[in-house]
């Protein structure tokens, strides 16, 4: 999910945790952080609440390492354009930057745009020894490893902050119609929510989920038709969508058809209009109490957890999307850290991505973003787990271990997530499955089939 502001986080906080400062004497000493004293990091981000979390420790970088941090701030939606501008401009220097982990990092790695940061991280003299890249899940570095189907590969981003799509539930309406039972799979989950519906005769809704016709909505439904998928492999590039081969879709995959289903069902449990509803329409209705159960992004749940934003603060059940198979299984979308391949100072910007994603420093930056992507900062580090709501930590802690990138790798991808979009609303008017379904198999092929050689 692209545009997310999570403005509750910032204000809920401790003030101790907001303006708390970095104690640099934990700083492995044996490791030179002065070797480019006297350089200057040209540093591009997007107007985000990691932003706002390491602002307060900028100092603390320069007078580790002696860099000095030029900052430059873009506000959603134009980031994306600017920045892929920027990047490919010669007149503007960028070395270090805000990077979606999806289908853009990999178009600008595609067009040469990315540094890569595996010579970076396997040389010692620039990289700390106890940085422990590993401590980020395996599918969350799978997003920005290139080429994917190379075993010469590169890593071309760190991941900085995440979202897993996870059930919220509002604890008083289950109570009222569900008799206080959370459903335990997603058949059941569909089932309630319908019921919900039913019940409350339009005055509530059992569930709200994004509806829009676009393909920005693909990640969450990505995630819901992983849980679907089980266990079985599907690796990059092709996901679940696509049997190995771009011209090989499966959306007549049994498993693929029952994700699809389910998630125009919860459609069906929602307001009339949600087939215009995006996800700060959905979030709206779910905060004010008027919904049963919202699948989303698990970044939401700070802010429903805000009294000065959400009616039903206090009243929320957190917890992983009720599995479809054996074990529940769902995606996640990262923002990462990168280098652009024209950086000035290569380096230097790595000792800063290096230094603003150790185990020291993304507890402290991700009290403002619900999202840290390191295994050890929802295990062990009081200053961000304190600030969570705990079955909300717990929920999101045990999704990473199971997610999987929302992520496909082609030039195209948008006109499928676009298709795929489609579909699901022919589905939630009520068209017949296996004809949608089948359409939307041979329009993939036309869409994806030919690999561009040129973006």
């Amino acid at each position: 999910m692209r545009f997310m502001i999570l403005s509750g986080l910032m204000t809920s906080l401790p003030v101790a945790c907001q303006k708390s400062k970095t104690d640099n004497s934990n700083i492995n000493q044996t490791f030179d952080w002065g070797q480019f004293a006297g350089t200057e990091v040209s540093l591009f981000l997007n107007a985000h609440p990691w932003t706002e979390g390491v602002k307060p420790y900028l100092s603390d970088f320069e007078a580790l390492t002696d860099i000095k941090i030029n900052m430059k701030i873009v506000p959603e939606p134009n980031y994306f354009q600017v920045m892929e501008s920027t990047l490919e401009s010669d007149s503007e220097a960028i070395d270090a930057f805000f990077l979606p982990m999806d289908s853009t990092a990999y178009r600008l790695w595609r067009k040469n745009l990315l540094y890569p940061l595996t010579s970076l991280i396997n040389n010692p003299k620039l990289t700390e020894s106890n940085y422990n890249l590993y401590d980020f899940p395996e599918n969350f570095r799978l997003a920005a490893t290139y080429p994917p189907e190379d075993s010469n590969q590169s890593l071309f981003g760190i991941p900085a902050t995440f979202e897993a799509y996870i059930l919220f539930y509002n604890k008083t309406l289950i109570n009222e119609y569900l008799n206080g039972l959370v459903p335990k799979t997603m058949s059941e989950l569909v089932k309630s929510a319908l019921k919900v519906k039913e019940m409350a005769k339009d005055k509530l809704f059992g569930a709200v989920i994004r509806g829009i016709p676009s393909d920005t909505i693909i990640d969450t439904v990505t995630g819901i038709v992983l849980d679907h998928w089980g266990s079985q492999p599907c690796p990059l590039p092709y996901n679940i969508w696509f049997d190995g081969s771009w011209d090989k879709p499966r959306f007549t995959n049994k498993r693929i058809m029952a994700g699809l289903r389910n998630y125009a069902q919860l459609m069906q449990a929602g307001p009339p209009n949600i087939k215009e509803m995006d996800w700060p329409e959905a979030t709206r209705l779910f905060r004010e109490g008027k919904a049963a159960f919202y699948i989303d992004a698990s970044l939401f749940g700070p802010d429903f957890e805000n009294p000065n934003l959400s009616q039903i603060a206090g009243n929320v059940g957190y917890t992983v999307l009720p599995p479809s198979r054996q074990k529940s299984i769902t995606g996640h979308w990262l923002w990462g850290l990168g280098i652009a391949q024209k950086a000035k100072n290569p380096q230097a910007a790595w000792l800063f991505i290096q230094w603003a994603t150790s185990q020291m420093m993304e507890p402290k930056i991700g009290v403002m973003t619900g999202g840290v992507p390191r295994f050890s900062s929802w295990v062990m580090d009081s200053i961000y787990t304190e600030a969570m709501n705990i079955d909300y930590a717990l929920a999101v802690q045990t999704a990473m271990q199971t997610s999987r990138p929302t992520v496909v790798l082609h030039p195209r991808w948008n006109q499928g997530a676009q298709a795929i979009a489609t579909t699901i609303h022919e589905l939630y008017d009520g068209g017949n499955e296996e004809m949608a379904m089948g359409k939307l198999q041979s329009q993939m092929k036309e869409i994806m089939g030919e690999f561009p050689e040129e973006d």
